[in-house]
This record gives structure tokens, C-alpha cells and sequence, in this order.
């Protein structure tokens, strides 16, 4: 498979409502968009957001790797998926989400040419493939602002069906946010509730939150204590925890995931394209948590469009689960790019709106020139 032109597009597109984090206030999602052509006339789509405090990524910096990669697409022969990294790596270090936007792109032209969605190809990766028919993904929903509307909005989501929640911490008092998780936690007991610190807490303060009482309903706590803590830190804290640990920041890829399950300091991880490289490294982390017993959260950042949101979604169908939920992060944009989005259905997303070949959704290019970041331009090779 020969790639005969590529395009790539910078957006920026506004959130319903600002989403603030423990160290950033996001207003609207900046992510880029990157248009494959093969040799047969095909089209195949990748997207990567940016996520300074995660991948270290910018708009800026983002976009100058993808352009980086594409210079070099044309001169590679690229039909083998197992070759993708290693031809990417090639071209350039480090930089995943730049890889993994190229990957997406890469993928969906190689399962359409195939002629199977991405979620079946993955499913053929492996000698103990699932087999079943995928279970709807459970949609996690994120609650913010203030403790009266994520009440408000905890009803409302709850009453549409959704069964998953993240309650963001660390930005206020220990105090102020085990009273707001406790109030959450009795209003949402018996669902999947979660607490998300972004790295933010000291290793004390993470102690004594998941030693309250007032957080004993929480199913998972994720990623309380900053990525570049020593591992001895992440051992104590799930030592002491009664709540089981999650880890996002921290894993990157299945090196991670195996260090940190040997240390016995994590009971699951989130997975994100931007960090894993791909999505043929974060099937491999899927099934690396699985076969150990760990817990999978899938999600896509802040926020990004039904583009990213599928791919991930097919590492979830062809997994066959995600027990800590699916957060698909184009239901917080005001608007998304493609005609017919993903969109959740009683706090589901159903593979059924993943049945096209390839990543399984295309986006209206008219929407997309209107999403173009204020002071950038479409760029072709």
C-alpha cells in the first residue's frame, strides 16, 4: 500500500463548557487531523489531540511532527500494520501522538482495502482472539463545576442511562473534595464512580483521601500522585488504599504497565492513543491488563472527535470489555466534525455504529475547514 497524498488539518473546536482539571482549565479542543490517499483512490483518517501536561504536546508542536512524519510517507511501502512502528520510529523518536495520529490514518486504509472493521482486524492479531459479539462499552461521564451542578448533572446523565462517572479532584482542599466525592458517591452508589487527581496530590494527601470514609464507594481512584513519583510512592500508596488504584499518566505503553504490575502498585490503567503510539500498542496494553487481571479504562483526551473516539472504541469492542468504562470525549465538544457522530445510547456506545470498514467513520470535510485553528491553515504534501 503506496500513499499518494496527504493533508492535515489543525482544529480547534470549543467545548460545550470549560472542563476544569486539577492544573488546567480547558475551553476548547485543539487537536489535528491528518487525511491519508492510497494508490487505489482510498481515504483514511487520523486524529491527535494535544495534551501539554500528558504527552508534553502544543497545536505547534504537534502539527510540526505530523508534518515531519508525512514528508517520509510517500517512500515507504506500508502494507504491514506489524511494520508500522518500527517505519514510523524509523522516521522519527519518541513523539507518540504524532505516530499515533499517522497509525489511525494507516490502519483505517489497510482494514478498508481488507475489507473488516478496525475492531474484527485487531480481534485477528492474536491465537486467543475473542470470539464473542462485543458487549455495548459503558460510557464514563465526567461531573465538574460547581457541587450543585454536578449533582444536577449526575441526575440527569443517570437518568439518560450512564452508569460510569469521573469526579475531577485536587484542585480544591483534601477536605472540600472528599465532601463533594462523598455527596456524589450517595447520590451514585452502586454505579462504577471514580475520582481523577491528574497527578496532583502528595503522596499523603493520597493516602489519607482513599483512607476516609467519606471515598469508600469510590470504584477506582485514578492517577493521585504525579507520573514522576518514585515507584516505592505508587507501591505505598496502593498498599495502603482500600480503594483500588488506577494509573494514566504514568503508562505509556505495556513497558509501564509491566513494571508497575510487577511492583504490585496499580489494579488498572487508562489507555490513550496519544500515549500508547497507536492503537496496535494500546490493543497490546488491553490484553497484556487482562491476562494479569487489571482493570481497563479507555479513554480519549479532552477532547477529541468521533475520529479518535472510534479508533480507541475498537481496542474496547475487540478487547471485548472495559470494566472502568469508555470515555469518549466528543460528547463535550459543541460540535463534532462528522455528519453521523458517536453518540451515546442509554450510556452506551454500540458496535453497531462501527460497522463500516476501517476505523468505521468519516468526517464532513466542510465541518472540518470550519473547525481550522484561528491563525493556521490545511496543509498538503
Amino acid at each position: 500500500m503506496k500513499i499518494t497524498q496527504a493533508t492535515i488539518f489543525p482544529l480547534s473546536i470549543p467545548l460545550i463548557e470549560p472542563i476544569k482539571m486539577a492544573k488546567e482549565l480547558i475551553v476548547d479542543a485543539k487537536t489535528v487531523l491528518l487525511r491519508l490517499t492510497d494508490d487505489e483512490g482510498r481515504q483514511g483518517w487520523g486524529e491527535a489531540s494535544v495534551a501539554p501536561l500528558m504527552t508534553g504536546e502544543t497545536l505547534d508542536s504537534l502539527l510540526a511532527s505530523v508534518k515531519y512524519l508525512v514528508e517520509s510517507v510517500r517512500a515507504i511501502d506500508w502494507s504491514d500494520p506489524a511494520l508500522f512502528s518500527t517505519s514510523c520510529d524509523a522516521i522519527l523518536y519518541g513523539n507518540p501522538s504524532a505516530k499515533s495520529c499517522l497509525e489511525m490514518a494507516l490502519l483505517d486504509l489497510y482494514t478498508q482495502k481488507k475489507s473488516i472493521p478496525l475492531w474484527k482486524y485487531l480481534r485477528t492479531l492474536t491465537s486467543d482472539a475473542v470470539t464473542s459479539a462485543p458487549a455495548d462499552l459503558p460510557l464514563l461521564r465526567m461531573l465538574g463545576g460547581s457541587l450543585e451542578k454536578e449533582m444536577a448533572d449526575a441526575k440527569s446523565f443517570r437518568e439518560a442511562g450512564f452508569k460510569h462517572w469521573k469526579i475531577k479532584i485536587g484542585s480544591l482542599s483534601l477536605e472540600e473534595d472528599l465532601h463533594r466525592v462523598k455527596l456524589l458517591s450517595d447520590l451514585l452508589e452502586g454505579d462504577v464512580i471514580s475520582v481523577d487527581a491528574n497527578g496532583a496530590m502528595s503522596l499523603d494527601n493520597a493516602i489519607r483521601f482513599c483512607e476516609s470514609t467519606q471515598a469508600s464507594k469510590l470504584s477506582f481512584a485514578e492517577q493521585l500522585i504525579h507520573a514522576d513519583s518514585p515507584l516505592a510512592d505508587f507501591v505505598l500508596l496502593k498498599q495502603r488504599s482500600p480503594i483500588p488504584i488506577g494509573l494514566d499518566e504514568s503508562i505509556h505503553g505495556s513497558n509501564e504497565i509491566e513494571e508497575f504490575r510487577k511492583a504490585n502498585a496499580l489494579d488498572g490503567a487508562s489507555l490513550k492513543l496519544i500515549k500508547t503510539g497507536g492503537v496496535l500498542e494500546a490493543w497490546k496494553c488491553a490484553q497484556l491488563l487482562r491476562s494479569n487481571n487489571l482493570k481497563l479504562n479507555l479513554a480519549c483526551k479532552v477532547a477529541e472527535t468521533s475520529i479518535s473516539g472510534a479508533a480507541t472504541a475498537a481496542v474496547g469492542f475487540a478487547i471485548g470489555e472495559a470494566p472502568w468504562g469508555f470515555s469518549m470525549s466528543n460528547q463535550y465538544l459543541r460540535f463534532d466534525i462528522c455528519d453521523q457522530p458517536l453518540i451515546a445510547k442509554h450510556g452506551h456506545l454500540d458496535v453497531h455504529q462501527l460497522s463500516s470498514t476501517g476505523v468505521g467513520i468519516t468526517p464532513n470535510l466542510d465541518r472540518v475547514k470550519d473547525a481550522i485553528a484561528q491563525a493556521y491553515s490545511i496543509i498538503q504534501y
